[in-house]
């Protein structure tokens, strides 16, 4: 049995848009989380167990608003992205294959990576708010943004 489309008062092709944005969301929660349990796993030296508890935290944290992000799509009739492929080629940000940075250079990184989300997401904010006219995926989108924001406020205490 075919599924029915949500009639939410936003037309197919706007919710086809905001689908396209937050696939893009959960392109880079994925690999922002990938990225988060190698630099946990291979922590070494100074603040080792201090940041590998504060990544194992943002992982979490990351999983759980990669999975509310996904349920948003399915929410508004969409289909989620599920593959590593999908992910690394719809996400902004980029990693370093065979590469493990020290603990400062993985910190820089992971707040630059936080901070490229925190941009895209003002971006597809006023995107779901005066293109697609879907207030709801907007607020959904700024609630992300706001932990996105506290998460990256974390990582930069560490700096030097």
């Amino acid at each position: 049995m075919k599924s029915m489309k949500p009639d939410l008062g936003i037309t197919q092709k706007n919710l086809d848009g905001v689908n396209g944005l937050l696939n893009k969301v959960l392109a880079d929660g994925n690999v922002l989380y990938i990225k988060l349990r190698k630099f946990h796993w291979n922590l070494s030296g100074d603040n080792f167990l201090e940041l590998h508890e504060l990544f194992e935290a943002q992982y979490t944290a990351i999983g759980e608003a990669v999975d509310s992000v996904a349920e948003r799509i399915s929410t508004l009739g969409g289909i989620a992205i599920g593959t590593t492929k999908e992910f690394a080629s719809m996400s902004q940000l980029k990693e370093n294959p065979g590469k493990i940075p020290d603990n400062q250079t993985m910190l820089r990184e992971l707040v630059a990576d936080h901070e490229s989300i925190i941009k895209s997401l003002r971006d597809f904010i006023a995107q779901c708010e005066d293109k697609f006219k879907d207030v709801g995926s907007a607020d959904f989108l700024t609630g992300l943004i706001q932990e996105h924001e506290k998460m990256a406020w974390k990582l930069r205490k560490y700096f030097k």
